[in-house]
C-alpha cells in the first residue's frame, strides 16, 4: 500500500494520535474493515456520552482570573452549541473529496450512496467525539489544583486498553499474534505515541485549546525535517513553500495570543516532535515487514503498551499527588471529576479509532485534507464553548497556518512516487 507515495501526507495527521503513518505499514485493508466500521462509529458514537455528561452536575473549573467558574456541556441545539453542530455536520461534508466519493459509487448508484452516506456520518463522529475530547479534556485539566498531565494521559490510555480487550474478548475484531521481533519494533511507535499524549495535555493545561491546536498545525514541517534527516526524502520546492505560512501564521499567532505560556507553547512543539518521530519510526521500522497486523490491530497494541508505559511514569512524577485524599482537600467532588475523566477517555479512544476506519475507506491524502478541516473545527468550535478571546490579528495567524496545512495536503497530492 503505498510505502513511500504516503509519506508526504502522513505528516498532516493530528495528535490525539491516528495518523496515516498505519497506511504506510498495511496493505489493501479496506475490505476487511467494513464489517468493523459501522459496529464500531455506533460502539464510539457521541450520543452516548453527550446523554451521560448531560446527567453530570456541572463542573466548576477555573478561569482566566483564578476564580471557579461552571461549564456546561455541549448539547443538540441551542445558542453556540447549534452552530457548533451546523459547523461540523458543513465539514464533515466538505471533507469528502469527489474522487473518493465517485470511487465508492463503482458498485452502484444505491451502493456508492450508501457508501459515502456512511462515511459522511463516520466523519462527522470522528469531528464530535474530537471536540468533546478536548472540552472534556479541557474541563478536567482546569479544574484540577495541578494539571497533572501524566496521570491523565494514563487514565485515557487506559480506558482505550480496556474497551480494545472488550473488543478482542467479544471477537468483534481478531487478537493478534505477536512475536518477540514485533513488539521490538512497535515498542518504539508507543513510546511516541505515549509522550505525544502526555505533551498535549500539558499543553492544553497551560493554554487555551485553540491555541494548542494551531501550534500543532505545524506537524508538516517537523515531517518534512524528519524525513530528509531520517528517510533522504528531499521535498520538493512548492512543498517546502506551504511551509512558509504554517511557521509564519503559528508565530504570528503565538506572539498575540492571549493565553500564551512557555510550557503550554514547547509542549504542544513535544508532541508535534515526538508524533512525526513515531510516524517516521513506522515508516522506517515497519517498511517490508510481511508480517505486519493490520491498521486496527497495530493502533491497539500500540495503545496497551503506551498504557504499560505510562504507568510508570505517572507512579514516579504524580503518584503521590493524585490520591483521593489529595483530590478531597481542593473541595472537588472526586466522583463527577472521574466520571469526566472517562468521558474524555471515551472520545479520545474513539475519535482515534474512528480515523484509523476512515483511513482504511479512502486514499491517505484525503483522510489528511479531513484531517485539516476537523482541526479547522476543533479550533472553531473551542473558541465558541469557552469564549476564548481572539483578535483578528491572532485569527488571521490561525488562518495563515491551517491555510498552508491544506496546501500542503494538496500538493503531496501530485508528487510523483519515487517507485512504480
Amino acid at each position: 500500500m503505498m510505502m513511500q507515495r504516503g509519506a508526504a501526507a502522513a505528516g498532516t495527521t493530528s495528535v490525539s494520535g491516528a495518523s496515516s503513518w498505519t497506511r504506510a505499514a498495511t496493505r489493501g485493508l479496506a475490505s476487511r474493515h467494513v464489517g468493523v466500521a459501522s459496529s464500531s462509529s455506533s460502539f464510539f458514537g457521541p450520543r452516548g456520552a453527550t446523554a451521560a455528561a448531560q446527567r453530570l452536575p456541572l463542573l466548576r473549573v477555573r478561569g482566566g482570573d483564578g476564580r471557579l467558574r461552571p461549564l456546561s456541556l455541549l448539547s443538540d441545539s441551542g445558542g453556540k452549541n447549534g452552530e457548533v453542530a451546523k459547523a461540523v455536520a458543513a465539514a464533515a461534508a466538505a471533507s469528502v473529496p469527489a474522487d473518493d466519493a465517485s470511487a465508492a459509487a463503482v458498485t452502484g448508484d444505491r451502493g456508492g450512496i450508501a457508501a459515502t452516506a456512511q462515511l459522511g456520518a463516520m466523519i462527522v463522529a470522528w469531528y464530535l467525539l474530537n471536540i468533546y475530547f478536548n472540552i472534556y479534556n479541557k474541563q478536567v485539566l482546569g479544574a484540577l489544583p495541578l494539571p497533572l498531565p501524566y496521570t491523565i494521559t494514563a487514565f485515557q490510555l487506559a480506558f482505550g486498553s480496556l474497551l480494545i480487550f472488550l473488543m478482542w474478548a467479544t471477537r468483534l475484531h481478531p487478537v493478534p499474534r505477536l512475536s518477540a521481533a514485533q513488539l521490538g519494533k512497535i515498542a518504539p511507535l508507543a513510546v511516541g505515541h505515549m509522550l505525544g499524549t502526555v505533551f498535549t495535555n500539558m499543553s492544553l493545561g497551560k493554554v487555551a485549546v485553540s491555541f494548542t491546536h494551531t501550534i500543532k498545525a505545524s506537524e508538516p514541517f517537523f515531517t518534512v525535517v524528519l524525513s530528509a534527516l531520517f528517510l533522504g526524502e528531499v521535498p520538493s520546492l512548492p512543498v517546502l513553500g506551504s511551509l512558509v505560512p504554517i511557521v509564519g501564521g503559528v508565530a504570528l499567532a503565538s506572539f498575540t495570543e492571549v493565553s500564551f505560556n512557555w510550557t503550554g507553547f514547547w509542549s504542544a512543539m513535544a508532541s508535534n516532535l515526538t508524533n512525526q518521530s513515531r510516524n517516521v519510526l513506522s515508516k522506517k521500522l515497519l517498511a517490508g515487514d510481511k508480517d505486519v497486523m493490520d491498521d486496527i490491530n497495530l493502533f491497539s497494541v500500540i495503545t496497551v503498551l503506551s498504557f504499560l508505559l505510562s504507568c510508570p511514569l505517572m507512579f514516579f512524577a504524580e503518584g503521590i499527588k493524585f490520591t483521593p485524599g489529595y483530590l478531597q482537600s481542593t473541595g472537588l467532588n472526586l466522583q463527577e471529576l472521574c466520571v469526566r475523566a472517562a468521558l474524555a477517555g471515551l472520545c479520545f479512544h474513539g475519535y482515534q479509532k474512528l480515523s484509523y476506519l476512515i483511513l482504511s475507506r479512502v486514499s491517505p491524502v484525503t483522510h489528511s485534507v479531513a484531517n485539516c478541516v476537523k482541526r479547522v473545527v476543533v479550533i472553531v468550535s473551542s473558541v465558541l464553548f469557552f469564549s476564548t478571546p481572539i483578535s483578528p490579528v491572532n485569527a488571521l495567524g490561525t488562518g495563515a497556518a491551517l491555510a498552508g496545512v491544506f496546501l500542503y495536503s494538496r500538493l503531496t497530492r501530485t508528487k510523483k512516487p519515487k517507485d512504480a
